[in-house]
C-alpha cells in the first residue's frame, strides 16, 4: 500500500495546533485535539448554517465588504408587518446590537461597509413611501439629504455612503412603479438616466457608483429575468437571469456578481453566478427566501451572506453564508 510519504516526500507532521498557513494537499496531526486534518480547496461553491440575528425581519439594508465578516443589517419589517429600527452588526461569530436608525422603515437601500453605509429612502408603512436618506459613520446615524425622489423597494444600494447609486422602486400612494436612478456624492442626489424598464426589488452589485448592474425584479406579475448595466452614463441590457425573480439577495461587481433567493410562493432558494456575460445557476440556498437584503452590498462570489428576510410564511432570524469555488478549508479526517 502506498504511503503518504512515498506520495508527498515527507512524513504527516504532528503539531499541538494548526498551522498558520497551510498550504493545499497538506496533511498533519493535531496533538491538541487528537485529529488528522489537512488542507483542499472547494470545487464548487456552496451554502453553510451561520449564525442567526436576534430580530426576526424582511425587507432590511444591508452592508458588508467581504469577509462575510463584517456584515451589518438595519431596519426591515418585523413579523407582525411593522417597521424596525434595529440595526445588528455581525463579527463573523455573533450579531450585536447596536445604534438604531433614526427613522424605523423597511424595504430602504442599503450599501457601503459595516463603518460607513448608507440606508436610502424607505416605506414608513401607511402613508407609504419616504426620501429619508441617513449616513452610518461607524457609530452613529445621521440623517444627510433626501432622495428626489421618495421610494421603496429599490433593491440596491450600489457603492459607498459618499458614492452611491439606487435605481427603481415604487412610490405610493398612488402606487407607481419607477425607472428613474440617483446618484449620491456624499452631499446631493443628482438623477442620471433611467433605467431601461421601470421595475422593483432588483438585485444590485457593483464596485463603483460608476459601474453596476441590476438583475430580476418585477413590476407587479410576472417576475422579470432582464438584467441592465450601467457604466455611468447610460443602462444596457445584457444577459437575462435564468430564473426570473424579485426581492433578491445580491452582491460582488459588474464582471463577478451574485444574486440568490427570491419572491414567490414557495420562495425561490436558487444562486446564480454572473461572470460578465452570462448568468451560470449554482448551489442553492438550504432553505428558499425573499428579502433578503435590499442594500446591494451582500458581499461577492467568493464571500456572501443571506441575513433575515422572509421565509415562506414569515419574517425569519436565520442566516446562510456563502462560501465560493475556490475558497481553501480545513478537513477533519474521520473513520466514517
Amino acid at each position: 500500500m502506498t504511503t503518504y510519504k512515498e506520495i508527498k516526500g515527507t512524513q504527516i507532521e504532528v503539531l499541538s495546533s494548526d498551522p498558520s498557513n497551510p498550504v493545499e494537499g497538506q496533511v498533519w496531526y493535531n496533538s491538541t485535539s487528537n485529529v488528522l486534518k489537512g488542507q483542499s480547496v472547494t470545487t464548487a461553491g456552496a451554502w453553510a448554517t451561520g449564525t442567526s440575528v436576534n430580530t426576526a425581519r424582511s425587507a432590511l439594508g444591508s452592508a458588508v465588504q467581504a469577509p462575510v465578516s463584517t456584515a451589518m443589517i438595519y431596519g426591515g419589517n418585523n413579523p407582525g408587518g411593522a417597521v424596525e429600527g434595529e440595526v445588528e452588526q455581525y463579527n463573523g461569530s455573533n450579531w450585536t446590537e447596536i445604534t438604531d436608525i433614526n427613522t424605523a422603515r423597511g424595504s430602504g437601500s442599503g450599501g457601503g461597509t459595516n463603518t460607513a453605509a448608507l440606508y436610502s429612502g424607505g416605506y414608513l408603512g401607511p402613508p407609504g413611501d419616504t426620501g429619508i436618506v441617513e449616513s452610518w459613520n461607524g457609530s452613529s446615524w445621521t440623517e444627510v439629504a433626501d432622495l428626489n425622489t421618495g421610494r421603496y423597494v429599490t433593491g440596491g444600494g450600489v457603492g459607498s455612503n459618499t458614492a452611491n447609486l439606487i435605481a427603481g422602486g415604487i412610490t405610493t400612494p398612488p402606487f407607481a412603479v419607477r425607472s428613474e436612478a440617483e446618484q449620491w456624492n456624499g452631499s446631493a442626489w443628482t438623477e442620471v438616466a433611467d433605467l431601461n424598464t421601470a421595475r422593483y426589488g432588483t438585485g444590485a452589485a457593483g464596485a463603483t457608483y460608476t459601474s453596476a448592474i441590476f438583475a430580476g425584479g418585477t413590476a407587479g406579475p410576472p417576475n422579470y429575468a432582464l438584467t441592465e448595466q450601467w457604466n455611468g452614463t447610460n443602462w444596457t441590457e445584457v444577459g437575462d437571469l435564468n430564473t426570473a425573480r424579485a426581492t433578491i439577495g445580491s452582491g460582488g461587481t459588474t464582471t463577478s456578481a451574485i444574486v440568490f433567493g427570491g419572491g414567490g410562493e414557495p420562495r425561490s432558494a436558487d444562486t446564480e453566478l454572473w461572470d460578465g456575460t452570462s448568468w451560470t445557476e449554482t448551489s442553492n440556498l438550504n432553505t428558499g427566501r425573499a428579502d433578503v437584503g435590499d442594500g446591494g452590498g451582500t458581499g461577492s462570489t467568493s464571500s456572501a451572506i443571506a441575513a433575515a428576510g422572509s421565509g415562506n410564511s414569515a419574517p425569519t432570524t436565520a442566516v446562510e453564508e456563502w462560501t465560493g469555488a475556490g475558497a481553501a478549508s480545513t478537513r477533519t479526517f474521520t473513520d466514517s
